[in-house]
């Protein structure tokens, strides 16, 4: 565990919190992609296979059970939840989402660190990681207005990102083993599909107004 890592946790750990506010508070999914909140419950699943065969400390299941259970329980409340399911822009929210998983997976097939179960589905999960965002961005291209917590959450996830490549960098020279070049890749891939909404994001903050993005 090292500073960077932590705090990428905690930003993460914060954009879930933000986006639980914005649905309970205003009991609206509006402007949230339900096709990416699906990618990120497969990412977890996927990447956490281990979570009852392999124990590291308390702090990683927790945050492992944390991240399966948020990903699936927002899934369940924007699919399933009387009044919160009926926010659904589902009009705007069309991305095609299972392009990604196919391809992410026969990716994961050809390029990996190992040929072995886990790792194949670890490799996976980072892959797609990578590219989950992608519905959530071409939704909020669509709608042109960003709402506040929606904003902040896409923000958060950036931020986690970042921080992430930041915890590769450090593990990179300070531990004589590590080799997760896929991590880093995928994270600096992922980080700068970002670029766009922060450019925006920080224009909005600068003039104090309400954030848009261009169709």
């Amino acid at each position: 565990m090292n500073i960077f890592r932590f705090i990428g946790d905690m930003t993460h750990l914060i954009s879930i919190l933000v986006l639980l506010l914005k649905i309970y508070a205003s009991k609206s999914c509006s402007g949230i992609s339900l096709k990416t909140q699906e990618l990120y419950a497969v990412v977890f699943l996927t990447r956490y296979l281990d979570l009852f065969t392999e124990f590291i400390s308390v702090y990683n299941s927790i945050m492992k059970i944390v991240f399966i259970a948020s990903s699936v329980a927002i899934v369940w409340y924007m699919r399933f939840h009387p009044v919160i399911r009926r926010s659904y822009d589902r009009d705007m929210d069309t991305f095609r989402h299972y392009f990604l998983v196919g391809a992410c997976f026969l990716f994961a097939l050809l390029v990996n660190e190992k040929f072995s179960f886990e790792e194949i589905f670890w490799a996976f999960s980072i892959y797609l990681e990578a590219v989950a965002i992608l519905p959530q961005l071409v939704l909020l291209q669509r709608s042109g207005n960003v709402d506040n917590l929606a904003g902040q959450y896409i923000f958060f996830l950036g931020v986690y990102r970042a921080f992430y490549i930041l915890n590769w960098i450090y593990r990179y020279f300070t531990e004589d083993h590590f080799s997760r070049w896929i991590a880093c890749v995928s994270g600096i891939v992922q980080t700068a599909l970002y670029a766009d909404f922060f450019y925006y994001y920080f224009i909005s903050w600068k003039n104090n107004s309400k954030l848009k993005l261009p169709a």
